[in-house]
């Protein structure tokens, strides 16, 4: 350290004295009846804590099973496959989607530009196989502008 910066020769030392402790070797008294009743050290007693928790998980599993089964998979589950090289004109889109056996499927195609913006829809009826399962159809969405993407919207019910 340099002393000429220090005001004082006796900050050149590394301590100003003996360190002195803070801790205490025995427990407070408190005068009986002035502060209210102390609580006693010990266990604490978290079995409702835990059974709480416990039941409030098993609450927010069954209430999302329930919204799982009511809302989840469908029946009718599209997915898209692929789309030509668009035209000005139309928009050929291929998708595959799952129709029970005995059904039939309405999906809702969409064609979009380069920006987002829509630029055709259309509606289509596809009906199962014998068997039921996926079915791979290939439709054409007429287009007002040149599309660059191609969706499945919706498949419902018929």
């Amino acid at each position: 350290m340099d002393s000429a910066i220090l005001a004082d020769p006796t900050d050149n030392k590394r301590t100003r004295g003996p360190q002195v402790s803070e801790t205490r070797a025995t427990t407070p008294v408190y005068p009986p009846g002035r502060y209210g009743r102390r609580r006693e050290p010990g266990r604490r007693r978290s079995l409702p804590l835990v059974l709480a928790a416990v039941v409030c998980g098993v609450v927010a599993l069954g209430v999302s099973w329930a919204y799982y089964q009511k809302f989840g998979q469908t029946d009718y589950s599209p997915e898209i496959v692929g789309w030509n090289e668009p035209t000005d004109a139309q928009m050929v889109i291929k998708f595959r989607v799952r129709v029970p056996d005995g059904e039939v499927a309405s999906c809702m195609l969409r064609a979009r530009d380069y920006q987002g913006y829509e630029v055709g829809t259309r509606t289509v009826q596809v009906p199962a196989e014998s068997g039921g399962g996926e079915v791979v159809v290939t439709e054409s969405v007429p287009t007002t502008a040149r599309g660059s993407v191609g969706d499945v919207m919706s498949c419902r019910p018929a």
